[in-house]
């Protein structure tokens, strides 16, 4: 039975595969011996360069690395290893234990352990199977956490699909709005890249900009397609839509970063706006960054009480609202932009 349990364990050990360095070449035949023995699959090198270079070009689960060598020490080969692999499970070989590196540096450079060099390797082959199960148990999450991500990740899509499908109702509903999330998507993103903005954060903008009027769907088709001048209570109605739309996405943690965009995308600078009647930079970013692009791409659209207005006119109004309805330093930059870069304005225009 014991027989079949060690059989088992080294069948298991031939999924590993160790590397050893040092520059004694009758140590590293001696772990030869030893490690296949037990089943790994092993690689020996005498060259801390060499050694350097494997780990980089290929896969290897496990290292024992003895301290003192020349050219340079253990500590160097791991300090030009960390640079590359984060993972790579290390046991440091010393000659004597005063010959360690200091504690700082064994934590610094994520060495998992070290023994002294002996004749026998009782002790190194305990610290070996101690870091196969160390690796085995970060491997297994490894793939937990995968699954989980894929999981995640189709049920991100599957709340997407549903709430795209929301977005096109609205579209249906309102003539206008066709296209106009599109553009508000894109100017919040070209609006986001002259700000210096990250990857994660364009996204946001751009899921934002996609969404931003989904809460029309709770406002009644007669207001939304009426083409006279609103009255005060039918533009109540309609300013009730970014709180709707909150609500909409607020059942799902998904779209937590893109709510604030939804919901205080009508806000003014000045307090005047609404929902909320925030004021300067109590207005979250993403959403002074989304109120430029919307009313950019309201003045620019055409609509059924008038035509889209100059591009003059347009930059004059940003000029005159700067401070009182966005935030200065945004509409500056956004100005910038038109003036500098109009060409990526007219393709994002032309595209819907």
């Amino acid at each position: 039975m014991r027989k079949g349990l060690q059989n088992l364990e080294t069948n298991e050990n031939n999924n590993y595969k160790i590397i050893a360095v040092d520059d004694e070449e009758g140590i590293v035949d001696s772990l030869s011996i030893f490690l296949k023995r037990s089943g790994y699959e092993y690689t020996g090198v005498t060259n801390p360069q060499e050694a350097i270079e494997k780990v980089k070009n290929e896969h290897y689960d496990l290292m024992v690395l003895d301290f003192i060598m020349t050219p340079f020490h253990g500590d160097q080969v791991v300090e030009e290893i960390r640079k590359f692999n984060k993972d790579l499970y290390i046991l440091l070989l010393t000659g004597h234990k005063d010959l360690a590196p200091p504690l700082d540096t064994i934590r610094r450079l994520d060495i998992q352990g070290y023994c002294e060099k002996s004749d026998k390797f009782d002790q190194l082959l305990l610290l070996i199977e101690s870091g196969i199960k160390s690796i085995k148990q970060m491997n297994e999450i490894k793939k937990i956490n995968g699954k989980l991500s894929n999981t995640y990740e189709k049920l991100e899509n599957a709340y997407l699909e549903s709430i795209q499908t929301l977005r096109y109702t609205v579209e249906a509903k309102d003539t206008y709005t066709r296209g106009h999330s599109d553009r508000v998507a894109e100017y919040s993103v070209l609006l986001g890249k002259y700000l210096g903005l990250d990857e994660s954060q364009l996204k946001t903008l751009k899921i934002g900009g996609l969404f931003h009027d989904v809460g029309k769907i709770g406002v009644p088709d007669s207001i939304l397609q009426k083409e006279s001048k609103l009255t005060d209570e039918e533009y109540s109605e309609i300013k009730n839509h970014p709180s709707i739309g909150a609500h909409i996405l607020s059942s799902a943690t998904i779209f937590k970063d893109i709510i604030p965009i939804v919901k205080h995308h009508h806000e003014r600078y000045d307090g005047h706006g609404y929902p909320g009647q925030l004021q300067g930079e109590n207005i979250p970013y993403f959403a002074r960054i989304t109120a430029i692009a919307d009313t950019f791409d309201a003045m620019t659209s055409k609509r059924s009480y008038r035509d889209s207005l100059p591009i003059e006119k347009v930059i004059s109004e940003f000029n005159r609202c700067k401070g009182t309805q966005f935030d200065e330093k945004l509409a500056d930059i956004f100005l910038n932009g038109l003036e500098n870069h109009f060409d990526e304005i007219k393709e994002i225009q032309e595209k819907y």
